[in-house]
C-alpha cells in the first residue's frame, strides 16, 4: 500500500489536493488488480472532517461510483 505522514498531510492540505493526490496513488497501485483501500492507522483529532470525506469522495470517484 501507500504509506503517508498521516499527520502533517491530511491537516495541512486542502481537500482538493488530497483528491488528487488519493487519485493519483490509486492510479498507481490499482495497476493488475489487487487494490484494496483501508486506513490502516487512527485518523488524528486535527483533521479536518472536510479532509476525511475527500478521501473517501476520492476513492468513490476512481472507482466510478
Amino acid at each position: 500500500g501507500d504509506h503517508r505522514d498521516l499527520h502533517s498531510f491530511p491537516t495541512r492540505r486542502s481537500s482538493d489536493l488530497i483528491k488528487e493526490q488519493v487519485k493519483q496513488r490509486m492510479e498507481i497501485f490499482s495497476r493488475d488488480g489487487g487494490f484494496v483501500f483501508n486506513t490502516v492507522h487512527n485518523i488524528l483529532p486535527d483533521v479536518p472532517p472536510e479532509n476525511i470525506i475527500a478521501l473517501y469522495e476520492a476513492v468513490h470517484e476512481f472507482n466510478g461510483a
